[in-house]
């Protein structure tokens, strides 16, 4: 997404150049403090040219200084010579939907391309299901989710206690994929959070099962569901993948978009299952999103229908 100049305006002089190459240098390193002065540096030395406000907004961006990137970005597109497609539109619009500044937010995808209405409130154009990587600078998590609007998912899969999100939460998220996952011949990038935007009051618990059959596994599913929640067979749904592995093309293992499909940790080494191929392990570590006396009443109503083949023990909140 970093641009140095723009082909539609004379190139910028090599002083600017060398002066944003080293920029950015500092920012691949994580050293943001001291990209900045530069990249101001770079802004006085070529204030025409809309580059030199764009890559201020995404250094302000990267910091999550979202008031500095709107200011940034709103003179990058007045600069622009274009409007249609340009990533300085695409980068307001996370920095507007960051601040709920929903008329820029509109002006922003609008001006990009997108058809999105016009109106009060949060923007509402969905974009189908997305898988996205939640706290991509930690122990990164791939989840699956749904696109609220350009720069807003809702997560739909049950994240594991590590990534410190919840099912229900919306993250913001940047725009440039990082990664693929193929569903049914299909593939769907990868988008990184950026920050939480929304966090949800429904609180995370690991239960141990024990699930003689699939179809044991799926009635605890349905009834959690049916409730309003979301429950989630750790053991079949999530995988370990190296941090080049997660950032790839990943194809999945069903064709289903679902809050159950796969989901990996990106930082945690080697490629591996958490069950043998085509093996059923009766005993399965399984994350519930529901409240705590909501958990406990559906675990023991499941067990109580067929308590030969069913139980399960140390029920814990953890995120």
């Amino acid at each position: 997404m970093v641009r140095f100049f723009s082909k539609e305006r004379h190139r910028p002089s090599t002083t600017w150049r060398r002066t944003t190459n080293e920029a950015f240098e500092l920012i691949d390193s994580g050293r943001l403090d001291e990209a900045g002065p530069l990249l101001l540096r770079a802004a006085d030395l070529e204030p025409w040219l809309s580059d030199s406000w764009f890559n201020l907004a995404l250094l302000h961006k990267f910091r999550r200084d979202w008031e500095q990137a709107r200011a940034a970005g709103l003179r990058a597109v007045a600069l622009l010579g274009r409007d249609r497609g340009a990533p300085d539109w695409w980068n307001l619009g996370i920095c507007a939907t960051a601040l709920q500044d929903w008329p820029l937010a509109r002006r922003a995808w609008q001006a990009y391309g997108l058809k999105v209405a016009s109106g009060d409130g949060p923007v509402d154009h969905p974009l189908g299901s997305t898988p996205v990587r939640l706290s991509p600078q930690g122990e990164s998590e791939v989840v699956w989710g749904r696109r609220l609007d350009p720069a807003r998912v809702e997560v739909l899969s049950i994240p594991l206690p590590s990534s410190g999100r919840r099912w229900g939460e919306v993250v913001l998220h940047d725009g440039v994929p990082n990664g693929e996952r193929v569903t049914d011949g299909i593939g769907y990038p990868v988008f990184d959070e950026i920050e939480l935007w929304a966090p949800s009051p429904v609180p995370t618990f690991v239960v141990v099962l024990q699930a003689a059959t699939p179809e044991d596994r799926d009635e605890l599913e349905e009834a959690v569901a049916a409730a309003g929640y979301a429950a989630e067979d750790w053991t079949s749904s999530v995988r370990l993948l190296c941090r080049d592995c997660s950032e790839s093309r990943i194809q999945t293992d069903d064709g289903v978009i679902e809050p159950q499909d796969p989901h990996d940790h990106g930082h945690l080494g080697p490629s591996a299952g958490r069950a043998p191929a085509g093996a059923w392990l009766v005993e399965r570590e399984y994350g519930v999103a529901a409240p705590q006396a909501l958990v406990a009443q559906l675990l023991d109503e499941w067990v109580a229908a067929s308590p030969d083949t069913r139980d399960y023990r140390d029920l814990e909140e953890v995120c």
